[in-house]
């Protein structure tokens, strides 16, 4: 069982959620974690994808796709948007769930229910508090760059 939570993000800075991503941060005040030497502390285990970045970091790719469009250009407009999916702790010992299992379920959600849109996707083993709960984000261009067939849940074809 897993619970999926949402949050949208205005912030134009696209490698700021790889960062946080990729390096440990704390819980409370959100601030990366440095070492004695003031130097961000990788995660101990993570995997990481991106989807349709054509073999650009997934900053630039997008960097470079709003500007082609001439989207998410204005402070106000919605830049990506942060999907996180969180396993049950139990899943792992009921259902045989792994990091390397849960991170294909993550990249073929994304596939399904985001065609056309940029994205990174990083499976971390542990939750908040070391609850041993598995999670998956996804962060999303909000701009789709390309044409896929509309679903019901989109609002425009492009």
């Amino acid at each position: 069982m897993a619970t999926f939570k949402h949050i949208s993000s205005k912030n134009a800075d696209y490698g700021a959620a790889e960062a946080y991503l990729t390096f440990e941060h704390d819980e409370f005040t959100m601030k990366p974690t440095l070492n004695e030497n003031g130097r961000l502390i990788p995660r101990e285990d993570y995997r990481i994808s991106s989807l349709n970045c054509g073999g650009e970091d997934f900053a630039v790719a997008c960097m470079r796709a709003n500007l082609r469009y001439e989207k998410n250009q204005k402070r106000e407009d919605v830049k990506s948007h942060h999907y996180i999916i969180s396993f049950d702790p139990r899943d792992g010992t009921d259902n045989g769930l792994t990091v390397d299992r849960a991170q294909e379920l993550g990249e073929q959600f994304c596939k399904e229910h985001f065609p056309g849109h940029q994205a990174l996707i990083c499976t971390h083993p542990d939750g908040h508090n070391h609850s041993g709960n598995i999670h998956v984000h996804i962060v999303i261009n909000s701009l789709r760059i390309y044409e896929v067939p509309l679903l019901p849940y989109m609002d425009r074809p492009a």
